[in-house]
């Protein structure tokens, strides 16, 4: 039987309790696939912090870096400065743990969840990697005169050609994996930000390697327009970072909105971390009115990185069957109790697998 050792931050707000759902539906599906999971859980995150002013200590870290994935709720939290948390701890296994793909799935579920009129699962099938540890977010900034009437502030994009090129090839491969439309776009503005030519040349080099695939490309504007009137366009799309993050968060709301979105942070092949993508939430943590849906999305994404296929397509099943019968009546807050949720996952992955 095959065993699994994983490493669990619950974090802020709602962190907890929409990772406790999400891991009542791993364990049940572990118990209907026949494998193992171990998990080790870490308090960090805001109120750990507060306690204690530790944030991620390297003796944890040290031992994160052995398990075979890391799975994160949520983290965030007011009382502390902007981006202290964040930076300690998903900052720190993005840049420590060299998590180079940022994989971003964009599915639609039901026609009922998409704001675009007349979209259906059909049109609504996509893929985003993004590069995830260069660009604006390499850390490269800094400030001038800082406080002061004349302050200057700088930040650096930062691009090279290894992260630009193992971001590109991850997508050519994923494309051909999935075998749908077969094609990859590239989404920059390299006829704005200059340096974004790598992209455009390492993207054209790799290409010729995969013949079999398309290509296609767009300006992160056009394709922010062309993802609302037309998202059948797409298949497989590769982008830098900071663009990246912005058409993934466009294309949570277009499938449904954050209450269903959950992202990969991946090194293929090593430990990596999966997390839905909404943030902690403060003001509703602890009321049980949280819809874990996207986190219970992260465990499926979590699976099937760790080759449970099976099993991740059960989790992603049982969701789109209990959206469909209009059982689970959509994903936002205060639709359903978040207990409420995980037990109707529970049970159909659980009556799915007896009935077949």
């Amino acid at each position: 039987m095959a065993e699994y050792d994983i490493a669990v931050i619950g974090g802020d707000g709602i962190g907890p309790e929409v990772t406790r759902e999400a891991l009542r539906v791993l364990d049940a599906t572990a118990s209907v696939f026949g494998f193992k999971v171990r998990r080790t859980e870490y308090p960090f995150g805001t109120d750990h912090y507060l306690k204690t002013q530790e944030i991620f200590p390297e003796s944890a870290f040290s031992e994160v870096k052995q398990k075979r994935a890391i799975y994160l709720g949520a983290i965030g939290d007011p009382r502390v400065p902007v981006g202290l948390i964040e930076y300690g701890i998903i900052a720190k296994c993005r840049f420590e743990l060299d998590l180079y793909i940022n994989l971003r799935p964009v599915k639609l579920y039901d026609s009922s969840l998409c704001p675009l009129k007349d979209k259906t699962p059909e049109d609504v099938d996509m893929v985003f990697i993004r590069e995830n540890t260069e660009d604006a977010y390499s850390g490269s900034h800094g400030f001038t005169h800082k406080g002061q009437h004349h302050e200057v502030a700088v930040q650096t994009m930062v691009y090279t050609r290894l992260g630009v090129e193992r971001a590109i090839r991850y997508a050519f491969q994923l494309a051909r994996e999935r075998n749908k439309k077969r094609q990859v776009t590239l989404i920059d503005k390299a006829n704005a930000v200059r340096a974004q030519d790598i992209w455009t040349r390492v993207f054209a080099e790799v290409a010729k390697e995969y013949p079999d695939i398309k290509t296609d490309h767009a300006y992160i504007d056009a394709a922010c327009m062309w993802m609302v009137k037309n998202p059948e366009w797409f298949d497989v799309a590769v982008t830098p970072n900071l663009f990246g993050d912005i058409i993934t968060d466009l294309g949570a709301m277009v499938q449904g909105g954050m209450g269903i979105a959950a992202s990969g942070n991946l090194h293929p092949g090593k430990v990596s971390l999966f997390e839905p993508i909404h943030g902690s939430a403060p003001k509703h943590a602890g009321q049980d009115k949280a819809s874990p849906v996207a986190a219970i999305m992260a465990v499926s994404m979590m699976l099937d990185y760790l080759g449970e296929k099976r099993a991740a397509n059960a989790i992603e099943e049982a969701v789109i069957t209990l959206l469909r019968s209009k059982r689970l009546k959509g994903v936002g807050t205060g639709v359903h109790r978040g207990t409420e949720v995980g037990n109707m996952v529970v049970a159909e992955i659980q009556g799915a697998t007896a009935r077949v």
